[in-house]
């Protein structure tokens, strides 16, 4: 294939999957520097993809201008005007499928994402569980590339970034000078059997904080900033920025940080964006599904070893045993050690 192609890539959600695909963008481009890219995605992640070259971010609206199989025609035929040569699907549901078949009726060539149903099967299985690292998720998309006619290694190495221009809204929120050590904190996740139980996340949050760090607590929604707004007067060296500030705000606040602390969540993969450690708690997931940040370190990941370990992919799945024990057992005084010792390395 051509390396003046312009390909199309399909990624929706969720937001730490989308994120994930930016590194991966970011390093195609550096090999195949003559070749364009359109996003397909929605248009609150933007963002993710700033500052990457011959790229063109095209809005997903599912709720509104894209509803429903009319909607997503009418989102094929906008894409289609970008004179699409080939498309890469790296997210494999029912509406990229759709539009795959509709680029493929146009003579379009098409890769999809391969997700590794039947060893994540055996990965998280009750029974004769085969516990070893599958394809990292990253690599996954780089595939989608590779079938494409795109040969390319990613490096899977953190890359500190420059840390971005504050945007003075901020201001109020972080002060004007950085004084000590800053740590953002992620402590949610969209499903609770991926969540650190928040008596004791709010034991290490305060001692993080008596200590002197600087702690920032990301992500969530009505529930959990009310959570965070509690945690926030308890200490002056707390600060919540749930509902506060946007997603491009965010990043310009995480590029400062000087690590993260995260459930297996999209808190790890926005921090990896910008090229920031993460402290990364798992319980019924695990790090050898794949979905570990790009670039980060298992040894960075915190988590007790257990029969039933993961029980889950995406953590949708209750706990099994009753007792949670993948969350509960796990120490946080463990966890704070965990984070000094990063923070001084």
């Amino acid at each position: 294939m051509s390396r003046a192609a312009k390909i199309l890539v399909i990624r929706f959600s969720a937001m730490g999957d989308v994120a994930m695909t930016a590194p991966v963008l970011r390093e195609f481009r550096q090999n195949y520097p003559d070749t364009s890219l359109v996003m397909a995605t929605r248009g609150i992640y933007e963002p993710f993809f700033k500052g990457i070259d011959q790229f063109t971010f095209h809005a997903f609206d599912p709720k509104n201008k894209h509803k429903g199989f009319f909607g997503l025609f009418k989102y094929f035929r906008e894409l289609n005007s970008e004179d699409i040569t080939a498309v890469a699907d790296l997210h494999s549901n029912l509406r990229s499928t759709i539009l795959c078949i509709l680029f493929f009726l146009t003579g379009k060539k098409i890769s999809r994402m391969d997700k590794g149903r039947t060893e994540k099967k055996k990965l998280t299985s009750k029974v004769h569980k085969v516990l070893v690292p599958l394809k990292l998720n990253s690599e996954r998309y780089a595939d989608v590339f590779r079938k494409l006619g795109f040969p390319f290694q990613l490096s899977h190495q953190l890359t500190k970034q420059e840390p971005a221009a504050i945007t003075p809204v901020l201001y109020p929120l972080i002060g004007i000078k950085k004084t000590q050590k800053w740590i953002g904190l992620s402590p949610f996740a969209q499903h609770q059997q991926k969540v650190y139980p928040l008596e004791k996340m709010e034991f290490v949050l305060m001692k993080l904080a008596e200590l002197g760090y600087k702690v920032f607590v990301f992500g969530g929604g009505a529930a959990e900033q009310t959570i965070a707004a509690k945690w926030e007067t308890q200490h002056q060296n707390i600060i919540s920025i749930i509902g506060k500030i946007n997603l491009e705000e965010e990043l310009q606040l995480i590029s400062h940080l000087d690590l993260m602390i995260s459930m297996d969540s999209s808190g790890m993969h926005l921090a990896s964006l910008k090229g920031i450690p993460v402290i990364s708690l798992w319980g019924s997931t695990h790090p050898y599904a794949g979905f570990m940040g790009y670039g980060q370190s298992m040894s960075d990941a915190v988590q007790i070893e257990l029969e039933c370990r993961p029980c889950s992919i995406y953590g949708n799945i209750p706990c099994f045993r009753g007792d949670f024990a993948c969350m509960n057992n796990l120490s946080p005084l463990a966890v704070i050690e965990r984070v000094i010792n990063k923070l001084n390395d």
